[in-house]
């Protein structure tokens, strides 16, 4: 999340258009534009942006629809505009969070494709500055 931020911040400050959101609060999104019968709009407001973050895939899981909106979402942008998608998960346990096994690899190949993997390790940013903190107290 930190270094998405971080990425985020630094391609506004060279002029492109970032949205940053949670995945499940996109998946909020998608649901109230379906119900307003305002997809459309917000699909096309994905798909302008330059550079879209969506943050912890796989912290609250969701049902087949909304997997299959996740998808739609992300394959509009396949091999046209960045996206970063931060994550706990490896693609391996994708699948206990999407649902659909045929869905979890179509969606893992869009996002691989012409790709940058950044596999973090190591204690948690969070924890190290909340150490950091309570010890110069």
């Amino acid at each position: 999340t930190h270094i998405s931020i971080g990425l985020g911040i630094k391609a506004c400050l060279e002029g492109y258009s970032v949205f940053f959101t949670s995945v499940p609060h996109l998946l909020t999104m998608i649901r109230e534009a379906k119900t307003e019968k305002s997809l459309r709009n917000l699909e096309i407001k994905f798909e302008r942006y330059d550079l879209v973050i969506c943050d912890e895939l796989g912290y609250v899981g969701f049902d087949k629809e909304g997997a299959e909106m996740l998808f739609n979402h992300l394959s509009l942008r396949t091999g046209k505009k960045s996206t970063i998608i931060t994550t706990n998960l490896p693609f391996t346990r994708w699948e206990e969070v999407l649902k659909d096994k045929v869905l979890c690899s179509a969606l893992v190949d869009r996002l691989c494709h012409k790709s940058y993997l950044v596999n973090m390790t190591g204690t948690s940013y969070r924890i190290k500055e909340t150490k950091k903190y309570i010890t110069n107290k």
